[in-house]
């Protein structure tokens, strides 16, 4: 079986969510006996996955149906997530939303990776197959290293006794980046860091304006991967993730797959697979978030990092590439046989 998958606009998009997921399909996939070309050109495969939403991408999908090839969206995106985001995105949603349908109906089947982000889906009207698939994590990449949770303390540094409160994403407001930052100004004796990047091009001036002026407490690193992201993962004291909307949150996965305490906001597309009090904790609402983060960070509520971690190690990526391979199998037909 041999897969095309598609990606446009690598530069671009390489730092968003979506450029972080085709990445990880690439590897749930090299466990399976799937064989990827990213070759746009190529005309040796049987499926096209694709993953973006611009113009050439529509070309290669007309392209893919005049040979006769199976298409896959991965669909990432929905008009809910669109929202809050950049600089006029709420009055261009509404025909967001109308692209989006065009490029998915186009598709003889969708990956998406939550129930609930399957379930706006089919809200949408979408009627073809829909194949609920967790984006995955690395589980080896985020152990606990005290070397990398060292690097990351002197990179932003932190005091020995200093409390520290970590969170991830794009500057936009759907993240709930007001909420962390109106935490920062509340707590001054915690130290608050944000870690993430979008062009000030891209974003409206309330949140320009925070990037400039903020509390000394909170930092923000910009885009960061290897070490002093995965010491911060292991070496924060708590992933507080106030996300508004989402349709799985990759973040939130390395956060459990590094043991760390999880705070996230109580919306739908947790349901089913994080419990509140069980494997992490859920507010909803600023108040809510100041409180619960407080009991945590002063030991009055339980660990549950463990239990977190057991959510993760069950979306593992050798897992996702079966999963992946047998959604593969479905569309083409074929017998699902996979190891």
């Amino acid at each position: 079986m041999k897969v095309l998958q598609y990606f446009e606009n690598q530069g671009l998009l390489s730092k968003s969510g979506i450029g972080h997921a085709q990445k990880l399909q690439q590897e749930a996939l090299s466990s399976t006996d799937v064989i990827v070309t990213t070759n746009a050109h190529s005309t040796d495969f049987d499926i096209l996955h694709i993953n973006t939403y611009g113009l050439w991408s529509m070309h290669q999908i007309k392209r893919a149906k005049r040979m006769g090839k199976k298409v896959i969206y991965h669909a990432h995106s929905t008009y809910e997530d669109f929202r809050n985001s950049f600089i006029l995105s709420n009055l261009i949603a509404p025909f967001y939303k109308k692209w989006l349908l065009h490029l998915y109906s186009s598709a003889d089947a969708l990956i998406t990776p939550t129930e609930y982000s399957k379930q706006l889906l089919q809200s949408y009207g979408l009627k073809q197959p829909i194949y609920p698939v967790s984006n995955g994590v690395q589980i080896e990449k985020y152990k606990n290293d005290k070397k990398k949770i060292e690097k990351f303390r002197q990179y932003i540094h932190a005091q020995p006794d200093e409390k520290i409160v970590i969170s991830v994403g794009l500057y936009f407001e759907r993240k709930g980046i007001l909420d962390f930052v109106e935490l920062a100004k509340r707590h001054p004796e915690y130290k608050f860091v944000w870690f993430g990047h979008t062009s000030m091009w891209l974003i409206p001036n309330k949140i320009k304006k925070i990037l400039v002026d903020h509390p000394k407490n909170l930092i923000f690193p910009g885009y960061q991967t290897g070490d002093i992201l995965q010491g911060a993962y292991s070496g924060a004291d708590l992933f507080l993730y106030p996300s508004y909307e989402e349709t799985e949150g990759i973040v939130v996965l390395e956060g459990l797959a590094s043991s760390q305490k999880m705070l996230v906001r109580d919306i739908p597309v947790y349901d089913g697979w994080l419990e509140d009090r069980k494997n992490v904790y859920k507010a909803k609402d600023l108040t809510d978030f100041d409180f619960k983060m407080v009991q945590i960070l002063s030991g009055k509520y339980k660990d549950l990092s463990k239990n977190g971690y057991r959510v993760a190690k069950n979306k593992n990526l050798p897992v996702v590439g079966h999963d992946l391979q047998k959604v593969y199998s479905e569309v083409l037909g074929e017998k699902v046989n996979v190891k």
